[in-house]
């Protein structure tokens, strides 16, 4: 009976033993898979799907238009989008007075936090147009977040309209950010109408593979799209800059009324745009008030053929 009693308890110890290295070993296969699929995320995609989220933005009405933001990030991520645009000041409307005391800094306030915990929850890039608020200052803002939450890229508006001007303060800088997805380059909306095209060459210049555009594009409420159909601005300032610099420009505007300011009562109307290299239209997403969708753009990315004084070269061949 003693040796049986011995017997089982080497077996038991055995078993044990071996279960414990068996679960050593799983636990070192996940963890070493874990790393590679991080690895993974960060290797260069030349072709990937992005996602332009059209959506309906109400004026001084951030949780609603959160709340539509967060949807509209899942839905990029499930159709395997690795990048989603969303409009100019999605979270409180364009020239809305509500700007002034709704808005919250950047990245930690509550509206580009609410963003970023979206692109973490959901693995993928996020562009965003916002309010900022700085100490005193108030700024049209955008932000481009990359998927482990952080802030990677923020613009504040240069070339604004001179009806905002009371809304908003001056921006000062320009910039890229070098991502797995390209060089991306940023700028809001009228910033592309700047003369000479003075902000979109640069950031040609600096090496943009694509130019991502938070818009809030808006028409009188008596405008006729089949008499003037809407886009002429934004078609004479993209196209030649892609053409030029070789690469993409991608514009997103909301949909829906502009519920104050100068232009109360005028309807941001979609359209969204897109720009491929060569300087070729590729899409002009549906007009309207309530045109709220969400398109999807295969990109396929160039080298840069030309840096620096090399692109007069380029353009003299």
């Amino acid at each position: 009976m003693l040796n049986l009693d011995i017997d089982f308890h080497i077996m038991k110890t055995t078993l044990t033993y071996t279960l414990s290295i068996f679960f050593l070993a799983a636990l070192f296969v996940i963890t070493c898979s874990q790393k590679k699929i991080k690895m993974t995320d960060q290797t260069p995609l030349k072709n990937y799907k992005l996602a332009m989220a059209q959506m309906m933005v109400q004026a001084g009405k951030p949780e609603a238009n959160l709340a539509r933001a967060t949807e509209r990030i899942g839905e990029a991520a499930a159709k395997g989008a690795k990048i989603v645009i969303l409009p100019e000041i999605m979270d409180l409307g364009w020239t809305d007075p509500s700007a002034k005391t709704m808005a919250y800094e950047i990245p930690d306030g509550k509206t580009c936090r609410r963003l970023r915990d979206a692109a973490v929850k959901n693995n993928i890039y996020v562009c965003a147009g916002i309010v900022e608020k700085d100490k005193d200052k108030t700024y049209n803002a955008a932000v481009i977040i990359d998927p482990s939450g952080k802030v990677i890229l923020t613009h504040r508006k240069l070339n604004e309209l001179d009806i905002a001007h009371d809304l908003y303060d001056q921006g000062d800088k320009l910039n890229v950010v070098h991502t797995p997805l390209g060089t991306l380059g940023l700028y809001i909306c009228a910033d592309a109408t700047a003369q000479g095209n003075v902000l979109s060459n640069s950031l040609g210049y600096m090496g943009a593979d694509i130019i991502l555009s938070p818009c809030a594009w808006a028409v009188p409420p008596d405008f006729d799209n089949n008499v003037t159909p809407y886009g002429n601005t934004w078609k004479n300032v993209y196209q030649p800059v892609s053409e030029r610099f070789d690469l993409w420009v991608v514009g997103v505007s909301n949909v829906g009324k502009i519920e104050a300011g100068p232009w109360k009562g005028w309807n941001c109307i979609g359209s969204s745009l897109v720009y491929a290299p060569g300087g070729k239209e590729v899409l002009q997403a549906p007009f309207g008030e309530k045109a709220d969708t969400i398109i999807y753009v295969d990109i396929s990315l160039r080298d840069r053929p030309a840096r620096g004084t090399k692109w007069e070269s380029h353009w003299n061949k």
